[in-house]
Formats: structure tokens, C-alpha cells, sequence
């Protein structure tokens, strides 16, 4: 009975994590492609590999630079894109209709500070310099704003990286 017991639980943790994988890739080849503008931040470390920690410049318009100092919880951002798909705060959502060149982006609240899609980009090491013109983060959005990290743009909104 047990060991009945032990392969329906490792079947339903298969069934999870196979969902999670199934889900991402949807949103990777269908999510709505958007791009986030870049603020600075320390693109190293030691400890865990080459990466460059990600700050986006939606997260400090929506709220500010002391971030989320009192209490908040986790939301939606409604953005606008530009002519070039690169998306501009505008405000927190209400559940309001958007227009037609907008489109809601869900935040999370950790450690106080708003998290969107993700705060690291790895990459492979010694391809740092590659990335060190990072300028835009490319993001896939899901229509209930769930969003995907799924490369960086240079200012010219060129693709970094290997091409996928």
C-alpha cells in the first residue's frame, strides 16, 4: 500500500512540474512580445556565476525608488507600447477597460521590492561582455499578464546573445 502510495504522489509531481514546463513554453511562443527598459544595477557575482541582476524601469516609475516601503501586495501594472513594442508605465490597475495599445503586467512584492518576470539574467560564463550592452529586457506576456524573460536588447533593440 505504501509503495502504491509513493508512485501517485511521484506521478502527481511529474504532472505538476510537466504542467509548469508545458505552460512557460506556451508563453514563450505565443505570449505577446514586450519590451522593458533597463535601469542599472550590479551585473556580477561571485558566488552564483555570471548573471546580470535585472531592475526594470516600469518597476520605478510604478513605484518610485524607495520601492515598497509600507506594505503591498502583489498586482497588475497597465502599460503602453510604442510604435517599437517597448512598454511605458501607466498606471497601477484598477480592472479597468485598457486601450487598445496597452496591456496589463503582473508584479509580485518580495522582499519589498516589485519583482517583474525576474530579477537575474545567467548566462554562460566569460560572455559577459556580451551583455554588458543590455539596454531592454524581451519579455513574452500571457493575456492575464503572467510574463517571461526571454532575452536581453541592446539600445537599438538588438537581440544579445545566441540567437534562439
Amino acid at each position: 500500500m505504501r509503495s502504491l502510495l509513493a508512485v501517485l504522489v511521484g506521478i502527481a509531481v511529474l504532472l505538476v512540474a510537466n504542467y509548469d514546463i508545458v505552460a512557460k513554453e506556451w508563453l514563450r511562443r505565443e505570449g505577446r512580445p514586450v519590451l522593458l527598459e533597463l535601469v542599472p544595477v550590479d551585473p556580477r557575482s561571485l558566488m552564483q556565476g555570471d548573471y546580470m541582476a535585472l531592475n526594470f524601469r516600469v518597476a520605478r516609475d510604478a513605484f518610485g525608488t524607495l520601492w515598497a516601503q509600507e506594505r503591498s501586495d502583489d498586482g497588475y501594472l497597465v502599460l503602453a507600447l510604442d510604435e517599437r513594442g517597448v512598454g511605458h508605465y501607466v498606471r497601477k490597475d484598477d480592472g479597468g477597460p485598457l486601450a487598445a495599445n496597452e496591456l496589463r503586467l503582473r508584479y509580485r512584492i518580495r522582499n519589498r521590492q516589485p519583482l517583474i518576470a525576474t530579477d537575474a539574467y545567467f548566462f554562460q560564463e566569460g560572455t559577459a561582455s556580451t551583455y554588458q550592452m543590455a539596454r531592454f529586457g524581451e519579455l513574452r506576456v500571457a493575456p492575464d499578464g503572467e510574463a517571461l524573460l526571454v532575452g536581453l536588447r541592446d539600445q537599438n533593440l538588438e537581440p544579445l546573445g545566441p540567437t534562439r
